[in-house]
């Protein structure tokens, strides 16, 4: 079984940084996910909106990047939004108590306009 690659692609939405992921967060691919993120952040964007709809699995250290990713924003004033759909990553996200820590929302749409 080949692994699955992650797919990142970043869009500008209403004031928002929108980062389209897919495919698995895991141990191999979060570093691409980390660097992508820090790289907006060093860049300017302060209102970021990740878009997991189409992962289909995240392990601990993709949990890592996203509280980093946080962290990193929270000090500047920043945001940081999940989209996400019921499924393993909202399940995670739950069972570790990070739905409590993130802004979750089921769109892009809902997460821009909140």
């Amino acid at each position: 079984m080949g692994r699955i690659d992650l797919s990142i692609a970043s869009r500008t939405e209403g004031g928002w940084s929108v980062i389209d992921v897919g495919g698995e967060i895991d141990v191999f691919t979060a570093p691409k996910l980390r660097e992508h993120l820090v790289g907006l952040i060093e860049g300017g964007s302060r209102r970021l909106v990740v878009d997991l709809l189409d992962v289909s699995f995240m392990d601990s250290t993709g949990l890592g990047v996203l509280i980093g990713a946080l962290r990193r924003l929270r000090e500047t004033g920043g945001e940081l939004v999940l989209v996400c759909g019921e499924g393993a990553v909202m399940r995670v996200l739950t069972i570790t108590g990070l739905d409590q820590l993130f802004p979750v929302r089921s769109s892009v749409a809902e997460a821009i306009s909140a």
